[in-house]
């Protein structure tokens, strides 16, 4: 039975990120994929974007100390955003500029005519906006391959197919058995599954925290006229929807969070309508057919916070879970704090605005 420092639970944008640093540190890992390939679910379904705001003001920092490994790596393509509202949105534009007034975020309040400049076919009820210029695009399918590169290079050991099963700590070690893939021994067992973040808990006796699967829908529409593709990123400042130009294509969505429990999930034929008719209320736009269709599950605590560290309870238990919609843009400095937190190392340039005992498991117990 071989042996390792770490084991993580999940392989996608959290695990494999975490693996990488941990690895580069010269930690022995373990990458445990309960699916075929890494990825399969939340990750590889993000219509993801580098939104300084998105997620809040306690998710800020984590944003902006991620932005330059993503830009200097080149998984950002700049876009801009666009969150647009109407004449009685003013107080929600108001307040969300004074939420996020001292975060360092860059954004600005604008009229109409930068709204309609910036969208061809905007109705003219939508009269004003807040203006987030540095927006990006993710690579995310990049980024992912990226972290898994990484990992590689250290030798982290990736196994797929590889389902916990049971997890028994013996003696300061875990003891895993992960059926068919093997039986394996680590120190401490990292649980970054994502949507079954509570399962895996209870399976090694910790507390379920309260993580909560939200169903997410995504379409990709084909439109007369299609989207410029210079268009930024468009958010409705009353969360009911976002879209942005893909490939002569858009990507909508009618920002749903359903409640689901953890699963492969699905689109359902409401979320999809839903979204249609919001767009229809925004712009002068022909949908001409809808292409695809899928959704993801986005994750949360019960404070819509990360949740990063060991458990207060639980030896050898940490967490990297909890990361809501945001876990993508905010990986690279995420992963660098957990794997600080995992090791006692200190904080390095990266993290160093970074404040840990907000995101501490901790605070639910």
């Amino acid at each position: 039975m071989k042996t390792y420092d770490f084991a993580i639970i999940g392989a996608g944008i959290a695990g494999a990120s975490l693996a990488a640093e941990l690895g580069q540190h010269g930690a022995r890992v373990l990458l445990l994929e309960a699916e075929d390939q890494p990825g399969y679910h939340a990750t590889g379904r993000s219509a993801a974007f580098w939104d300084e705001c998105y997620g809040g003001p306690e998710i800020v920092p984590l944003t902006l100390a991620s932005g330059a490994y993503l830009r200097d790596h080149g998984f950002l393509i700049r876009r801009g955003a666009l969150y647009i509202g109407r004449q009685s949105d003013e107080q929600r534009l108001a307040s969300f500029m004074d939420r996020f007034s001292d975060t360092g975020a860059g954004i600005e309040r604008v009229g109409a005519s930068m709204l309609h400049t910036h969208v061809a076919g905007l109705r003219t009820d939508w009269t004003g906006g807040i203006w987030e210029p540095a927006c990006a695009d993710i690579d995310v399918a990049g980024l992912h391959a990226h972290f898994l590169a990484l990992c590689r290079a250290e030798k982290v050991d990736l196994e797929c197919r590889a389902a916990l099963k049971t997890a028994d700590r013996i003696k300061n070690s875990w003891r895993l058995d992960c059926g068919k893939a093997g039986i394996f021994a680590a120190s401490v067992l990292v649980n970054a599954a994502g949507a079954w973040a509570d399962d895996v808990a209870v399976r090694v006796g910790a507390s379920a925290i309260g993580i909560q699967p939200l169903l997410r829908t995504v379409v990709q529409l084909r439109t007369d006229p299609a989207p410029a593709p210079d268009q930024p990123l468009v958010l409705d400042i009353s969360g009911n929807f976002y879209f942005k130009p893909e490939a002569g294509r858009l990507w909508l969505s009618p920002h749903d969070e359903t409640p689901s429990e953890p699963c492969d999930a699905a689109p359902e034929e409401l979320a999809v309508a839903t979204a249609i008719h919001r767009l229809e209320q925004v712009v002068n736009w022909k949908v001409e057919a809808v292409e695809k269709r899928w959704a993801g599950l986005r994750s949360f605590a019960p404070d819509r916070l990360p949740i990063y560290g060991f458990d207060p309870r639980v030896e050898g238990f940490a967490w990297f879970a909890g990361q809501g919609g945001f876990g993508i843009q905010t990986s690279p400095a995420a992963a660098r704090l957990v794997a600080q937190l995992l090791l006692g190392e200190p904080c390095d340039e990266m993290t160093r605005c970074l404040d840990a005992s907000l995101y501490d498991p901790s605070r639910f117990y």
